[in-house]
């Protein structure tokens, strides 16, 4: 299945390492460093110009390193369309 994550952005599911709020997951210093290297190697992808509500880490197969997806969608929303999906399964 896929995941709708705004715009006309849709990622496969079997892809998604995570999904996380955007402001309690960068409270952490670890986090920050993460997605400042993320940006450095020119792995992310901002769906919109706004404040991101959450951000899709993505690992595809034929990626050697997964890819930051920032998102106005918020992560509660996006587990929700999720869970959605496997029901329609």
């Amino acid at each position: 299945m896929f995941l709708h994550i705004g715009d006309d952005l849709v990622l496969r599911e079997q892809d998604i390492i995570g999904i996380f709020d955007f402001e309690t997951s960068t409270l952490s210093k670890h986090t920050k460093k993460y997605l400042q290297d993320k940006e450095k190697k020119h792995s992310t992808l901002a769906v919109s110009e706004q404040i991101p509500k959450a951000f899709v880490v993505v690992q595809k197969k034929e990626q050697k390193e997964p890819k930051v997806y920032f998102t106005l969608v918020s992560s509660i929303t996006l587990k929700k369309r999720a869970e959605n999906n496997r029901l329609m399964e």
